[in-house]
């Protein structure tokens, strides 16, 4: 298997149109996660047009292909693409827009989907490697944690896999850029709940109540200081509110018994995590009997951190300027705040993920403007290709 650049794929017009195709395709008709089944469908069916060995029912809509090199080798790869869309109504006024009302692809994943449906193409063409490629179409990753499904479901006991690699599109980033960088990327993300509970009572008379909305004013001047005063500077770390409910709107001047406020926890490392984790605890606790009040709380833990591996980035990296001759490429990329489920995967094997830039003019990633750049389809073909070649390199003995 030969490498491959960007202008050899998109010279193959009638491949960049097929894919491109299929891609507006999943679009006009996206599905929610683990609801994934016409989409399903259409990977299972295009992968065995290709001759690709397919299994479908992981995580319930999962599907993998396997596809055998030319020559037998020890080692096999996965390369991950995820399928799921957004509850949220498409405004981009597209002509393949979402024919869904309140779903639609507002992360990208009917992009990244079609490019390793189009290197799965490529690659079954030409499988001149040694070893196999497992295609990994992944389910519900925005925020039900489909990866960690199909691990449970057995996906590397019956696919065992030396490495893995994942691909998102990156919205104002230059068109085609490539990054990556070794040890963490993206955050763990967490949520949690505090419920502060008092007697509540008349506002006007307080020194008869106990009030729960006095222990929350307290908590939330002292919740920042856990990223800003416990934290290296090297480690960032935030504790961020998003919901805060108490009391009637209708009732100003009662004083309610019981305050709710929940919020999103990001970190990089797994002991800031716990650090985060027991701090947020210490304080919620103490600023609660500070008041005579109580505190019910709930830490839970949702995806981990995204760690990449040093072996994997280079080869990532390696791919990347094969892919785009050169340019706009880093294997020193920033850390992101965002989250991703392909995280559960680098707990388990080694692996690499980067990000693909998708324009700096497009809509940002879970807005109703957004929409993934066609232009990116053979940027993507490329990469999955030239990471095949580099990492399953065939070579006579």
């Amino acid at each position: 298997m030969t490498t491959k650049t960007v202008s050899e794929i998109a010279a193959d017009h009638a491949l960049v149109d097929r894919i491109t195709d299929i891609r507006r395709d999943i679009h006009a008709n996206p599905e929610m996660a683990f609801e994934e089944h016409r989409t399903s469908a259409l990977v299972a069916s295009f992968l065995e047009d290709q001759g690709i060995e397919v299994h479908r029912g992981l995580a319930g809509t999962g599907v993998v292909g396997v596809l055998k090199g030319a020559h037998p080798g020890p080692r096999r790869i996965a390369l991950r693409a995820d399928m799921d869309a957004l509850p949220i109504t498409e405004a981009t006024g597209k002509p393949y827009a979402s024919t869904k009302p309140g779903t639609m692809h507002a992360c990208g994943h009917d992009g990244h989907t079609a490019m390793l449906l189009g290197a799965a193409e490529v690659l079954a063409r030409d499988p001149d490697f040694e070893g196999e490629v497992v295609f990994v179409f992944q389910p519900a990753e925005e925020g039900k944690g489909g990866a960690r499904v199909m691990i449970e479901d057995g996906l590397f006991d019956r696919f065992p896999c030396d490495a893995i690699y994942g691909v998102h599109n990156d919205p104002k980033s230059p068109l085609g850029s490539f990054a990556t960088r070794v040890g963490p990327m993206l955050s763990a993300a967490d949520t949690w709940q505090v419920v502060f509970s008092g007697t509540g009572g008349h506002g006007g008379i307080p020194f008869k109540a106990t009030d729960p909305t006095a222990a929350l004013g307290a908590f939330l001047t002292a919740l920042p200081n856990i990223g800003a005063r416990e934290t290296a500077g090297d480690d960032p770390a935030v504790l961020s509110v998003g919901y805060i409910d108490a009391g009637s709107f209708e009732s100003p001047n009662v004083i309610p018994s019981r305050v709710t406020v929940r919020g999103t926890g990001r970190s990089y490392r797994p002991e800031t995590r716990d650090l985060m984790e027991s701090r947020l605890t210490d304080i919620a606790d103490h600023v609660a009997a500070l008041h005579r009040c109580s505190a019910e709380i709930d830490y839970d833990r949702r995806y981990p951190s995204l760690i990449n591996t040093s072996d994997e980035v280079a080869l990532a990296v390696q791919a990347a300027e094969i892919a785009v001759e050169d340019a706009g490429v880093t294997g020193e990329g920033g850390l992101v705040g965002a989250s991703e489920d392909f995280a559960y995967y680098l707990e388990k094997i080694p692996g690499a993920f980067v990000t693909l830039g998708n324009g700096i003019d497009c809509a940002f990633v879970h807005t109703p403007e957004f929409d993934f750049d066609d232009a990116l389809i053979p940027y993507g073909i490329a990469y999955w290709c030239s990471l095949v070649a580099v990492t399953l390199a065939w070579s006579t003995k």
